[in-house]
């Protein structure tokens, strides 16, 4: 959540760890898919790559044009939340 004031910096550092968390979840969860390996593994695995391209693509081209705001600590936190939104999205789907 992008916050404006004295906590910004904070706050910012809770959420990237949050991500952290997060992100570790999906690695131990596409590890298993990937290990169980077949077309799916492959799939995963391109899926995998493609999006992490994408997504760093996406945040940095947003952050040099303005596109989260001017805000250092507001755009940063915004740039975590495009990433937090990719892997949430991705353990939800790894999960089932």
């Amino acid at each position: 959540m992008a916050r404006n004031g004295q906590n910004a910096w904070m706050g910012l550092g809770l959420e990237m760890w949050t991500l952290g968390m997060e992100s570790a979840s999906v690695i131990g969860l596409r590890t298993m898919k990937l290990a169980q390996g077949g077309p799916a593994a492959g799939r995963e695995a391109e899926l995998m790559v493609s999006e992490k391209i994408a997504t760093a693509f996406d945040v940095q081209m947003k952050l040099m044009t303005g596109g989260f705001g001017f805000i250092p600590a507001v755009a940063a936190s915004k740039a975590v939340g495009e990433y937090a939104t990719k892997v949430r999205a991705n353990r939800k789907r790894l999960s089932r």
